[in-house]
């Protein structure tokens, strides 16, 4: 069976909500999934997940600190996760304020380290992103994200 991690960092909350929508895209296909803080994992356990899809807010137009710092550290495994499918979402503060340079950044690490990463023509091109606290829409985008990435990674399984 396939397994997905959904890796986040959050502070104020809207990140982790999208998080779970994103894992319950993952339920709905059938496929088990881990939804960790990017703090509560090593990157020694990222070769164990056909998928993983990254959540973080917007600080600055990029990723927040911990999940660059954890993404650092996955250098270790730097052409060894090659095959592995991938995703991002993001939370940012305002129109233009970001979100999508923070999941270019996220793609651009899943890309360099091999990952296939399938962009959506049907809502946030790159993947979700959510100004201020997720609305329904953007929770159906993350739905819809956690089950292409589920389906993808059952496909190479």
């Amino acid at each position: 069976m396939a397994n997905i991690l959904i890796l986040y960092h959050s502070k104020g909350g809207s990140t982790r909500k999208m998080a779970e929508a994103v894992g319950e895209g993952v339920d709905s296909e059938g496929v088990k999934k881990d939804i960790k803080r990017v703090t509560e994992i090593s990157v020694d356990d990222l070769p164990n997940y056909d998928g993983v899809i990254i959540g973080s807010p917007n600080y600055f137009g990029t990723m927040a600190a911990e999940v660059k710092d954890f993404i650092d550290k996955s250098v270790k495994y730097f052409k060894k996760l090659e095959g592995k499918v991938g995703g991002a979402f993001t939370s940012t503060g305002m129109v233009g304020g970001g979100g999508e340079t923070t999941l270019m950044d996220i793609i651009k690490v899943l890309l360099v380290h091999g990952f296939i990463v399938q962009g959506e023509p049907n809502g946030g091109h790159f993947g979700p992103v959510a100004i201020g606290t997720p609305d329904e829409n953007v929770l159906k985008q993350c739905r819809m994200l956690g089950a292409k990435v589920a389906r993808l990674a059952k496909r190479f399984k």
